[in-house]
């Protein structure tokens, strides 16, 4: 069963010193998010980005796959904590997403350190997002237990 989402962008002006803003048009979680080439390069100032949207795509996306991987483990978590950093950077061809680095801290029973890093590990590379980024985008985990 394939599904499918939409979101759509409206930009006004130039490049650097227009405007947009970006909405869910799916499931109307969030209407006219303003977006700048500013927010993109320099400081957010309640503006998002492309690369922000992607981090919280991936963000998401990784916490369902690792909970899934403990659960069919027969660790399910209690509570994952992830954070999406995607890096946006000026290179010779021009700007790029670089990277996108997660880093999960997770409350689970019965399951040791070494066992969750794998979990994360796997989880990353299984996510659909990570899948969609690979081989073009470099992807990192760094996962931690609650103590």
């Amino acid at each position: 069963m394939a599904t499918s989402r939409t979101a759509s962008a409206v930009w006004n002006g130039d490049l650097l010193s227009g405007s947009g803003v970006v909405s869910a048009n799916s499931s109307l979680a969030f209407n006219e998010l303003a977006v700048s080439w500013k927010a993109r390069t320099e400081e957010a100032e309640s503006n998002t980005s492309p690369e922000e949207l992607l981090a919280a795509a991936h963000a998401s996306c990784f916490s369902m796959a690792l909970s899934a991987g403990l659960s069919r483990n027969g660790t399910p978590p209690s509570k994952l904590e992830v954070e999406a950093t995607v890096t946006f950077s000026q290179v010779e061809s021009g700007w790029k997403v670089t990277s996108s680095a997660l880093r999960v801290v997770g409350s689970v029973e019965g399951l040791d350190l070494e066992g969750f890093k794998n979990a994360a590990e796997a989880a990353k590379d299984g996510c659909p997002i990570s899948g969609a980024i690979k081989d073009n985008v470099e992807l990192s985990v760094e996962a931690s237990l609650n103590t």
